[in-house]
């Protein structure tokens, strides 16, 4: 089966029951900084959903033969544009992500579809516009949303966003700035979102399971 390890920050490994392995936004581990201990398994293919320095460590990990780098420029090369990405067996979709530090023109999400479960990587934004439509009925299974309140969105407006979309697992990430992880706004999230998954930094969940 699929899983998901928690790296810290907003830095995920998500592995299929095939074995592609994907990072997305590589940067942290769960040490604190930037590091190894997570990043031994060789990358297939790694989601960066902008440029900023702490989603951008994309020599972190080694690179498998063939791995392929998509960034938010490829994904989204134009406004008007949000491309999908099939590569081994995994499906990548790019999704609108932004909010007052984080341009809509240089940012997306990823709606990543493996072993027939959706996993929504919403990136550092707020509430968009596609939240409110699309994804409300996309299924998603697994959801992962910021909730620093400095960047990105507060926790209470992420526990909004996780009701409306209505993923049936909400997982809180990149809490605060350049640290792995903050208890008390996970716990947070956990008393205001619905279906909430707390992960600790260097845990990792079975999908599906």
């Amino acid at each position: 089966m699929a899983t998901i390890l928690y790296q810290g920050h907003g830095s995920l490994r998500l592995t299929t029951q095939a074995g592609t392995v994907v990072y997305v936004d590589p940067y942290m581990d769960p040490t604190g900084a930037k590091g190894t201990s997570t990043y031994g398994v060789p990358a297939s293919l790694i989601l960066v959903t902008h440029q900023h320095f702490d989603h951008t460590a994309i020599d972190l990990p080694p690179h498998a033969e063939g791995c392929h780098v998509w960034q938010n420029f490829d994904a989204h090369p134009d406004p008007d544009t949000y491309r999908t990405l099939e590569y081994l067996d995994v499906r990548a979709e790019a999704t609108q992500a932004y909010n007052s530090c984080h341009p809509v023109d240089e940012c997306v999400g990823y709606l990543v579809s493996v072993d027939g479960l959706v996993v929504y990587f919403s990136g550092d934004t707020s509430l968009t516009r596609q939240m409110q439509g699309d994804l409300c009925h996309r299924h998603i299974d697994y959801a992962f949303w910021p909730g620093d309140g400095v960047y990105n969105m507060d926790v209470p407006e992420a526990a909004r966003c996780a009701n409306l979309v209505g993923a049936l697992h909400n997982t809180p990430v990149h809490l605060k700035p350049v640290v792995p992880y903050d208890e008390g706004r996970a716990r947070e999230f956990a008393r205001l979102a619905p279906n909430a998954l707390l992960m600790q930094p260097g845990q990792q969940v079975t999908l599906g399971a």
